[in-house]
């Protein structure tokens, strides 16, 4: 990756990791210009807030609450993760997931 495709990318990356309004306004901020450092954390965490949403409707409801915990702390870690890498300035995938987050979301 370049050195200053990251540069120009990382406030978008960061800002994605904050929360589902964060992703959106990275999503948005990513439209006009495109970055590919940029793109890459806001499919991370669009995947990471599908699979939050997954946990909290169905999860929860059918497997109960402690089901719906771990799921929650195991997607608290990989969340971590991501961050880390858009801090540190690295396409670091998310552990299981993260080529699969790179392939269905390619479009973004």
């Amino acid at each position: 990756m370049e050195n200053q495709t990251v540069k120009e990318g990382k406030t978008t990356a960061i800002i994605s990791y904050i929360t589902w309004i964060g992703t959106l306004i990275a999503f948005i901020m990513n439209n006009s210009k495109k970055n590919t450092f940029a793109s890459f954390h806001i499919r991370q965490m669009i995947g990471l807030s599908i699979l939050s949403l997954i946990n909290g409707f169905v999860i929860s409801p059918f497997l109960g609450v402690w089901a719906s915990g771990a799921v929650g702390i195991a997607l608290f870690v990989l969340w971590i993760i991501g961050f880390i890498g858009a801090i540190q300035g690295e396409e670091k995938k998310i552990p299981l997931l993260g080529d699969l987050f790179q392939d269905w979301f390619k479009g973004i």
